[in-house]
């Protein structure tokens, strides 16, 4: 007799963990207001994580010691931006929703599954990256933070379109 495993309360339809959503300065509001207007729609916490490419994580964990990947290169504090800070402060004021911030450190993809198993979140939140030159160069090079939760995630991940681009060829057919 096999043992069938017990399924994920989202499975169920119960969503109980928090919501994580991955941020970073200068993204689109969209991302956050997505992910707040979920949480907020099931009375769930809000999450938002922003996770630090210059050091990482010493002992393996999100929330623990960090050092910098380039020991002259910084003094390996980890913290969030400061206008990041205050951004998310912003577009928060007037959601009906319990939010915090947490620093990750190392890769964004690996820090926000790391930090989804630590706090059991329901669900990871992240964009799309915006149609620019840098961002088209950081997506050859690193890969798609999207593209790997998809990939690599047994928790629903919502990828939000921060800048949807239609073909003018556009045809239904």
């Amino acid at each position: 007799m096999t043992e069938t495993p017990e399924p994920h309360p989202e499975a169920a339809g119960k969503m109980s963990g928090p919501i994580l959503v991955g941020v970073m300065p200068g993204q689109q509001p969209i991302v956050v207001e997505q992910a707040a207007q979920v949480a907020a729609r099931a009375g769930l916490r809000l999450v938002c994580a922003y996770s630090d490419v210059t050091v990482y994580p010493m002992d393996g964990t999100t929330g623990g010691p960090a050092a910098p990947i380039d020991p002259d290169g910084v003094d390996g504090a980890q913290g969030i931006p400061e206008a990041l800070e205050k951004d998310l402060a912003e577009q928060l004021a007037g959601m009906d929703v319990e939010w915090s911030v947490v620093p990750l450190a190392g890769e964004p993809a690996h820090a926000l599954a790391r930090q989804a198993g630590t706090i059991g979140a329901s669900m990871i939140v992240v964009g799309t990256r915006e149609h620019k030159l840098t961002a088209a160069l950081k997506e050859l090079t690193a890969g798609s933070v999207a593209r790997h939760l998809l990939h690599r995630q047994d928790l629903p991940v919502l990828v939000v379109p921060v800048n949807p681009r239609v073909r003018d060829d556009h045809d239904d057919d």
